[in-house]
């Protein structure tokens, strides 16, 4: 086995604790992982602008690549469900195996009407934006009628009292 000798931190180490570099006569770079990373670290905390800048250029010069890449990633069952986690948990404080559990509560439908949507993002998660309290999982439809009716009772009843044919009091 090959060892090398890292020019930062002056330690003798295997070859595969050195980055592969084409251009170096032994194939890998003069420093070790780890210093290599401890100064690259170093340099973005001297000027993220300037390392930001570099990826949106890349970012933008790569538009195709990524949002292929991008499409690709997210399109995962996995991924979806992990996006999903991630938002209910920052969001509401529960995981979608809570969300899951209350939507199979509610018999796998609106909490309202009942429906159920042709696609499962089409389910909202209905909560008091007073407490910040969860009521509920609704259709697209009811929860923007909620939001509409600006979660009002009183507003709601008199909306009630009209569909049912008399006039709104």
């Amino acid at each position: 086995m090959s060892v090398k000798k890292c020019r930062i931190c002056g330690e003798s180490k295997p070859l595969h604790a050195f980055y592969r570099a084409a251009g170096m006569r032994d194939g890998h770079r003069n420093e070790c992982k780890p210093c290599n990373l401890a100064d690259k670290k170093r340099r973005y905390e001297a000027d993220p602008a300037k390392y930001k800048a570099m990826v949106k250029r890349w970012q933008q010069a790569n538009a195709d690549y990524l949002n292929a890449y991008r499409r690709e990633y997210n399109a995962t069952p996995e991924r979806k469900r992990a996006l999903r986690d991630g938002y209910y948990r920052r969001t509401f404080g529960i995981s979608a195996d809570d969300f899951d559990a209350l939507l199979a509560s509610q018999d796998g439908g609106c909490a309202i009407c009942g429906g159920v949507p042709e696609r499962e993002a089409s389910f909202h998660l209905d909560h008091d934006h007073l407490s910040g309290s969860i009521r509920g999982i609704l259709c697209l439809s009811c929860n923007q009628a909620l939001g509409h009716f600006r979660d009002d009772p009183t507003v709601l009843q008199r909306a009630a009292d009209y569909v049912r044919g008399g006039r709104a009091t």
